[in-house]
């Protein structure tokens, strides 16, 4: 007689401050998206490259809270690599709309580091990134 193999337990990755992460990623994939998607569809000409990068933004926030909320070792590494391609983005858009403010005519979520959304969208990152580095090492 065959034992069956229990499969490991997912860790999960939104317990305590997790929750938080997950609830302000939900949030910013709502803005980010309904955004991106009315700007995209009623003035796309007036600023392709900055109504484009706000709609990366919604999908990478996305994908970040799916692996939050699926749990597990392999969903947690998924989460810290976009993490710091969040970031990484934040901080490249952030610095070029800075320098360069004429290759926006109209914001992204990202622009001036997120100055437009409380600067949540560089906060963020860092904190999933330490979260992740913590439930890691639990």
């Amino acid at each position: 007689m065959a034992t069956a193999e229990k499969k490991p337990e997912r860790t999960r990755l939104i317990a305590g401050p997790g929750i938080l992460l997950v609830w302000l990623y939900g949030v910013m994939v709502v803005g980010a998206v309904s955004r991106s998607v009315y700007q995209i569809a009623t003035d796309f000409d007036r600023a392709p490259l900055a109504y484009t990068l706000s709609a990366l933004a919604g999908v990478v926030y996305g994908f970040i809270t799916y692996t939050l909320v699926r749990g597990g070792e392999t969903a947690r590494r998924a989460a810290r690599v976009c993490c710091a391609a969040e970031l990484a983005g934040v901080l490249i858009v952030g610095t070029w709309t800075l320098l360069e403010p004429s290759a926006f005519p109209d914001s992204t979520v990202w622009s001036d580091y997120g100055m437009g959304y409380v600067f949540i969208p560089v906060l963020l990152p860092l904190s999933a990134l330490y979260w992740l580095r913590r439930a890691r090492a639990a």
